[in-house]
């Protein structure tokens, strides 16, 4: 008997392989799928300016990463004798303004050069609902747990972030022809925004994608969200908050990403790094018996034949030492 309704999606024109270099970014549902091409050793820069959650602030960002702008120190505020900037999430803070700005701008140019030289770009776009500063009336990324009396909530409407988004794409066609854009909209639930004010943000960023893929050859759509909603509808596939994702939803939609991105002898080699990644997490219930001696030794020779093609040198000195400690 079939449970669910099960989404097909085609494979990838754009496909990826470990020769290409990822540049991800948006809500913390681009986190969540960064660090598993992470851990499957995919060139990837992951959220370089923490969790970013609506077109806006992500196409300012990248604005800034292609035309190398650095930010300046009017839109940092202090709190705690910590430093924050609007533009970024609160992972990005600072012990002074100079601090701050020095890793910013570290990573505007950082972001910068994937661009320039990257394949892939990868937007999750998590909610259309945006915080004003009244002062100024920019769109912060993140209050910062400011005063909700320095901010005006609105929808931000499909025409603005057409054109923001849009000048962005045609701006990275120009500086890289050859990167392709995959978009998604995050499954996570931005209830407290309210239910129907979730879903409304949702439907305005779906249309989004929808007309940026149809007016751009690069740009392709993963239905992330579709997924979560259709396949997986059941809240046992949502973490105790009901809001994020559980780890059984992610595995399932990352192994739809796979599939639809993933060249066959790419799919191979993940699998076979996740299995190591499963090994070096293992924790034996006797350390010091001679199975897990036995273990470490099998382990660290699959760390030496595959460290010829990827990086498992931090992975190799620790199981070294681990042996060495027995």
């Amino acid at each position: 008997m079939q449970w669910s309704t099960e989404i097909s999606i085609p494979k990838s024109p754009f496909p990826i392989s470990h020769s290409s270099k990822i540049l991800s970014m948006g809500s913390c549902f681009a986190q969540t799928m960064g660090k598993k091409m992470e851990d499957s050793k995919l060139d990837a820069l992951v959220n370089p300016f923490g969790t970013i959650f609506h077109p806006i602030a992500i196409a300012d960002l990248l604005e800034a990463a292609i035309s190398g702008n650095h930010k300046e120190e009017n839109l940092i505020l202090e709190r705690g004798g910590l430093y924050f900037h609007y533009s970024a999430h609160s992972d990005l803070v600072g012990n002074s303004k100079e601090e701050l700005l020095e890793k910013l701008n570290t990573r505007i140019e950082l972001a910068g050069g994937y661009l320039k030289t990257g394949t892939h770009l990868i937007l999750t776009f998590g909610t259309a609902w945006v915080y004003e500063l009244k002062e100024t009336q920019t769109l912060v990324a993140n209050c910062h747990k400011q005063p909700s009396e320095l901010f005006k909530k609105r929808l931000l409407s499909l025409e603005e972030m057409k054109v923001n988004m849009g000048n962005l794409f045609s701006k990275l066609s120009d500086l890289n022809p050859s990167l392709n854009i995959v978009l998604t909209v995050s499954p996570v639930r931005h209830i407290k925004d309210g239910i129907q004010e979730n879903q409304l943000s949702k439907s305005l960023l779906r249309v989004l994608s929808a007309d940026l893929e149809n007016e751009f050859e690069n740009v392709s759509y993963f239905p992330a969200y579709e997924i979560m909603m259709d396949e997986l509808r059941d809240y046992r596939f949502y973490k105790s908050d009901l809001i994020h994702p559980s780890e059984q939803a992610e595995i399932h939609i990352w192994q739809k990403w796979k599939d639809a991105f993933f060249t066959p002898l790419t799919q191979k080699k993940v699998n076979q790094i996740s299995k190591i990644n499963l090994a070096l997490n293992h924790r034996p219930l006797s350390p010091k018996s001679e199975g897990y001696h036995k273990f470490l030794q099998n382990l660290l020779q699959k760390l030496e034949q595959l460290n010829s093609e990827f990086d498992f040198s931090k992975e190799i000195e620790t199981t070294k030492l681990t042996l060495e400690e027995l």
